[in-house]
């Protein structure tokens, strides 16, 4: 009886593993490392009690929660108060700009109309111009509607809130616009057979189709909320009012005061919030990326 014997695998020699595979180990650990320094240098100044970034220049020499402790604890700023503002202003703001979008994309994409054209193409080039242009006119505008309506005018974080809608709704939906279009139409049609109108298509088939894509839009309409400083500055005058970016910012602001480590301090905790959103809506995004492939 022959035993039928298994051939050995060659020796892959480290210059052929390192043209393989090898470079493209290295190239990720470089890019892991420098992502990961930044945050590890706030982290260590937040951690540190000489209050100042040029005393963190060695990573976790000292430890001390003397910083965190501050941001809760000092009157003259409200720290608890600017996170609650900043999940109110980011959630509202990302909600309703996840709904607008999907609503005009929807109408962009399926519906014919006369200029239907022209505003898709109006809206790709409004983004083309920096907000920095109508930092004036926001100004201008919400101080005008203060005096017939305060709710919505300077100072207010609905008002903000209303900046920031008109401001990201035409990226949003041109880029939900993309999205919709990957829809069969076919889709539409049949359920028109059965008697659905627009509505019902949209709300009970439209959305669940397109998850990813709200996902997405909802996380980074997030991000970019709660890390916007220069116009929730100039819109938010009342510091009890305040979001954690322009909150923060008084940390540091004084000529003779700074205080770094307590920024830092802030920094890190306002991080928090945007990582569990991004944890929570990873597996919709996944999930649904995966199974809109398959469909």
């Amino acid at each position: 009886m022959s035993v039928t014997e298994i051939p050995r695998r060659r020796p892959v020699s480290v210059g052929r593993w390192f043209r393989d595979t090898g470079w493209r180990h290295i190239v990720a650990l470089v890019l892991v490392v420098f992502a990961l320094f930044p945050l590890a240098y706030v982290l260590s100044a937040s951690l540190s009690s000489s209050g100042s970034l040029v005393g963190s220049n060695q990573l976790f020499s000292n430890i001390d929660v003397r910083n965190y402790v501050t941001l809760f604890t000092n009157p003259d700023q409200p720290f608890v108060m600017w996170v609650l503002n900043t999940l109110f202003i980011g959630l509202v703001t990302s909600v309703l700009s996840v709904f607008l979008g999907a609503m005009a994309a929807y109408a962009f994409s399926r519906m014919r109309f006369r200029g239907r054209r022209v505003g898709l193409l109006s809206l790709l080039l409004i983004q083309m111009f920096p907000q920095f242009l109508a930092f004036v006119a926001i100004f201008l505008l919400l101080n005008a509607i203060g005096e017939v309506f305060p709710a919505l005018g300077l100072g207010s974080q609905l008002g903000l809130i209303m900046v920031y809608l008109g401001g990201a709704l035409g990226a949003n939906t041109y880029l939900m616009y993309g999205y919709f279009n990957t829809v069969p139409v076919e889709i539409d049609e049949a359920a028109k057979i059965d008697g659905a109108g627009h509505a019902q298509i949209f709300f009970t088939i439209i959305l669940r189709l397109v998850a990813p894509i709200l996902a997405v839009v909802g996380l980074l309409s997030f991000i970019a909320t709660t890390g916007e400083y220069v116009i929730a500055s100039i819109v938010l005058t009342d510091p009890n009012r305040q979001t954690l970016a322009v909150g923060l910012y008084s940390f540091v602001s004084q000529q003779f005061s700074n205080n770094w480590g307590v920024f830092a301090a802030g920094a890190v905790i306002s991080a928090i919030p945007v990582m569990i959103v991004f944890l929570l809506l990873q597996r919709y995004i996944v999930g649904g990326l995966v199974s809109g492939s398959g469909k």
